[in-house]
């Protein structure tokens, strides 16, 4: 007969927790069936070598086990990454908290958020695309260093002229950090949902991107409808109004 202790139990309920949210991140990333197949093999495996002992096709699984642990990692990679990431932005984290590098003197409060919020609107009502991204806790560097380096104040007439249409940087899409318009022209990782609706672009595919990597909010202005959007924490918020976009900004960003 088996005994379970409390910590058996508890063993248990986190391994089950763990599975369940292994599962849920394979499921978004459309990897669910991969899942299916390598947890199936590590049931068999169990079994082979665990209840019903037997040594010969037991070794042979172990060896497959040892090399495939290898080759989960390299097939896994975008997944193992979004993992790690998804528990970094945790905000309520103690470690989090103490290793947070903005100070009080770096948020941004309504002085800093209208100019962009002006900027988008406008843009909005003459079609002209956009994609602002706004930086948080997680540094962008490596995004900021793929574009061209502009370090100014925000300001509505720049943004607006960083996308005016004929512009060479419009394409790409501004970094704002610590108060400071960053960069312009960067490029973004783009997100490949399956469940992305079609009629959004690649600009709200690259917005939503970053924002599954880091913990940044992303506005898009549509070049085909003048609609803004917000992307954060890998999802959409469309068609916001002035002041819902402002309302979205300064619960975001006066909160750190």
């Amino acid at each position: 007969m088996i005994e379970l202790g409390w910590k058996d139990v508890i063993d248990i309920v986190l391994v089950a927790t763990f599975m369940y949210y292994l599962y849920k991140l394979m499921k978004e990333s459309s990897s669910a069936n991969i899942f299916s197949g390598v947890l199936t093999f590590i049931v068999a495996w169990i079994l082979v070598t665990q209840v019903f002992e037997m040594r010969l096709l037991g070794s042979i699984f172990d060896k497959l086990v040892n090399v495939g642990s290898l080759a989960l990692i390299v097939l896994f990679q975008e997944e193992i990454r979004s993992f790690f990431s998804t528990i970094g932005r945790q905000r309520n984290s103690p470690f989090i908290r103490f290793f947070r590098r903005n100070s009080k003197d770096e948020k941004m409060h309504r002085p800093d958020i209208m100019p962009i919020v002006m900027a988008c609107m406008s843009m909005g009502k003459q079609k002209v695309g956009a994609l602002i991204v706004i930086e948080r806790e997680v540094p962008l560097k490596e995004v900021i260093e793929s574009g061209e380096i502009i370090d100014a104040n925000i300001s509505q007439r720049l943004i607006e002229n960083i996308f005016f249409k004929n512009s060479p940087l419009h394409d790409g899409a501004m970094v704002i950090s610590r108060k400071r318009i960053k960069a312009a022209g960067c490029i973004l990782p783009v997100a490949h949902d399956v469940d992305i609706p079609k009629a959004l672009g690649l600009r709200h595919r690259a917005g939503l991107g970053i924002s599954q990597k880091s913990d940044c909010l992303t506005i898009i202005v549509s070049e085909e409808t003048g609609g803004i959007s917000i992307a954060q924490n890998g999802n959409f918020s469309l068609r916001l109004s002035a002041e819902e976009l402002e309302s979205r900004l300064s619960d975001a960003l006066e909160e750190k």
